[in-house]
């Protein structure tokens, strides 16, 4: 099978063991997962069968969705529940608080610092290897982006949140660093990635479900998308026969795109029945202001 599995994670299990599971009861070998959930985490899981797999790389920039909350009075070794206490337990009810000013601090373009229990490499070895080791990891900030970082209720030192954010955002970070702009301490309790890009974990087939469906259950509406109809947040151009033919050949076209863009952007490949065939890049402008441009293919799904 060719296309996108969209599969709601319960908890304790491992992204990878989704894809095991995926494996057996879809008998589909070439598969694997856009975008790791940890395995307290819940939620949607995007998985790449066939050529999609080609995909897989651009299917984890999308921008993540996610639900939690927060609990404040002590931090862990992790920044969640999975991690030892630190420190002395303290009394911590955030209701009342005017959280908006330290919200406020944690949305655009920042710099994050990734926790020490993760999967980032310090002279060649993860993090979380050195971590568990009781090493000091020294990570680097990266900056990501967060567009929306909202509660959704507080009760005692317990505030649900939605937080929508580039892919590589740590999330379990933004609690942590709430609670320190607030001057407690605070970790990520739970939290459930409900969107990837164009994806809703509406639509996806539950984990535990997996074995009862099988390969007839797993590959339908709404939770299988095939490759041809992934819907990718990347500028579409349309091409005809003789230009799709040339393109999945690996030669370069020249298409004349909606609006204007620009050297080395990214593009998706649509063919006149409106299914994705490509991946391609902007390797020349021929005109500025919205005129033709080469095309060259980068990822090919066809063939």
């Amino acid at each position: 099978m060719d296309g996108l599995l969209l599969i709601d994670k319960q908890p304790g299990i491992t992204s990878h063991d989704v894809v095991d599971m995926v494996r057996r009861h879809g008998r589909e070998k070439k598969a694997g997962h856009a975008g790791t959930l940890d395995p307290a985490a819940t939620g949607l899981l995007l998985l790449c069968l066939g050529r999609a797999t080609r995909l897989q790389s651009y299917l984890m920039r999308m921008e993540k969705v996610y639900e939690g909350t927060i609990r404040f009075g002590w931090s862990t070794t992790t920044l969640d529940a999975a991690g030892e206490p630190v420190g002395e337990a303290v009394e911590a009810s955030v209701e009342g608080l005017d959280l908006e000013p330290h919200l406020e601090k944690l949305r655009g373009e920042i710099d994050q610092v990734p926790p020490a229990f993760s999967a980032k490499k310090v002279a060649g070895v993860r993090a979380y290897e050195l971590a568990r080791k009781g090493e000091r990891v020294a990570l680097s900030p990266r900056q990501v982006r967060v567009d929306e970082f909202s509660i959704l209720g507080v009760e005692g030192s317990l505030a649900r949140f939605r937080v929508r954010c580039s892919a590589g955002t740590y999330v379990r970070s933004l609690a942590h660093d709430l609670g320190q702009s607030l001057g407690v301490p605070a970790h990520l309790e739970q939290l459930r990635r409900t969107a990837s890009g164009a994806f809703h974990v509406d639509d996806a087939l539950p984990s535990g479900a997996l074995a009862a469906a099988g390969p007839e259950g797993i590959y339908a509406d709404p939770h299988f998308v095939p490759v041809s109809r992934i819907d990718l947040p990347l500028r579409r151009v349309f091409v005809d026969p003789a230009q799709e033919k040339r393109l999945l050949s690996g030669q370069a076209i020249i298409v004349k795109p909606e609006g204007e863009l620009s050297r080395d952007d990214l593009v998706s490949v649509t063919n006149l029945e409106d299914e994705l065939v490509a991946i391609g890049q902007a390797v020349n402008v021929l005109r500025e202001g919205g005129g033709p441009v080469e095309i060259q293919p980068r990822v090919v799904l066809k063939g």
